[in-house]
């Protein structure tokens, strides 16, 4: 995901001369002085170290966070250092409008904080297919791990996603989101979208009222083309950049689901390109659906749009992952460096979808945490 800072390694040596050049100071003003140094100037002086040290022991505890948190991700449970470091988050509702254009309604969300010396940068975390949005137990415990790192997480709900019907305006709501936490003091906010929740949350990054307030955006098993979605949903089958497969068999209940959910979008076209299993046919059946259904696919699209991204990319994509190919983090990866974004990319065996697996190699981890430690350095600048 571009030439982005990868550790803390570049800070230690500044930190290292900066205390030296103080210390070597002082025991030239002691020497002057006879020894008789005041406490004012004494106190002064550790004042100065401690200020002088901050910038590595900050960069230290982000280093030490992000690696539990990743062992606390990856652990399912078994393993819990993150907890043991940090205290529980609050969690409590954050007022959220959509815009007037957008009916200016209340979207539910909740801010996952916790008690801390300084501002915690501000995260937007956008669920996946879950049918209880921002409620899902699973999506709960994330927002809390991400908490205990040092985000300030706020999870709304995202309307399509509850029902696998999503629709360009899902990403007015991530957006909102975004401008709510902004304006609570929130000046730096990053964007993390899961899965299909990807597409709302690249939709709204790559929106101009939204993009020059992120500091970052991660999609995790996120997706550039929604025809190329529907192609491996339906048929199992995938393509990008001379790398090919097909999965062994395909999701026959996500397809009823997606089928029941977007009844308007079945007529007689539409269901011929939803009951298809063959991957030579689908740019056919695509074709010969009506315009409205063509332009929606397009719509929710986020490929051709991370150009207009401002922030830093970041796609972490399992290798096996069953819902999305990971050749969907590829396309979105080609289409950032098309436009000349940064972006990082990491496709590994550590995550199935967007759960942890432990089948991972080292190799892997290390480019999880890599890639995971330069989005968490991008936001907090």
């Amino acid at each position: 995901m571009g030439n982005l800072p990868e550790g803390p390694a570049e800070e230690c040596p500044a930190g290292g001369v900066a205390l030296g050049r103080a210390s070597s100071e002082h025991g030239r003003v002691a020497h002057t002085s006879g020894g008789n140094t005041s406490p004012l100037s004494a106190a002064g002086r550790l004042a100065l170290a401690v200020l002088l040290a901050l910038p590595f022991v900050a960069s230290a505890w982000t280093l030490i966070l992000t690696t539990s948190f990743l062992v606390e991700f990856l652990g399912q449970g078994r393993w819990r250092p993150l907890s043991v470091l940090t205290r529980e988050p609050l969690v409590r509702p954050l007022p959220v409008f959509l815009p007037a254009s957008a009916g200016a309604r209340p979207v539910p969300v909740d801010l996952y904080t916790r008690a801390g010396l300084r501002r915690a940068p501000g995260l937007v975390l956008v669920h996946g297919v879950a049918p209880e949005g921002k409620d899902d137990a699973r999506l709960r415990e994330a927002a809390g791990q991400l908490a205990r790192s040092g985000f300030a997480v706020a999870v709304p709900t995202v309307e399509g996603l509850t029902v696998l019907r999503l629709r360009p305006e899902d990403a007015d709501t991530v957006g909102a989101a975004v401008n709510a936490l902004h304006s609570t003091g929130y000046r730096r906010v990053a964007v993390l979208g899961i899965s299909l929740g990807a597409g709302p949350a690249l939709l709204a990054a790559s929106d101009p009222t939204v993009a020059s307030r992120l500091s970052a955006v991660l999609a995790l098993g996120g997706y550039a083309s929604a025809v190329e979605l529907l192609r491996y949903t339906l048929t199992g089958a995938y393509a990008f950049g001379g790398v090919t497969g097909r999965a062994a068999t395909v999701l026959e209940p996500a397809i009823a689901q997606f089928a029941r959910a977007n009844g308007e979008l079945m007529d007689a076209a539409g269901r011929r390109l939803v009951d298809n299993r063959d991957p030579a046919l689908v740019d056919q059946r695509v074709r010969g659906l009506p315009k409205p259904t063509r332009d929606l696919l397009a719509a929710l699209s986020p490929g051709p749009t991370v150009g207009r991204l401002e922030a830093p990319l970041f796609l972490i994509h399992g290798r096996e992952d069953p819902a999305v190919p990971f050749t969907e983090s590829l396309r979105l990866e080609a289409a950032a460096r098309a436009a000349g974004r940064p972006v990082r990319t990491a496709i590994v065996g550590a995550v199935g979808h967007v759960e942890a697996d432990l089948r991972a190699g080292l190799g892997d981890l290390l480019r999880l945490w890599a890639t995971f430690y330069a989005f968490r350095r991008a936001v907090e600048g």
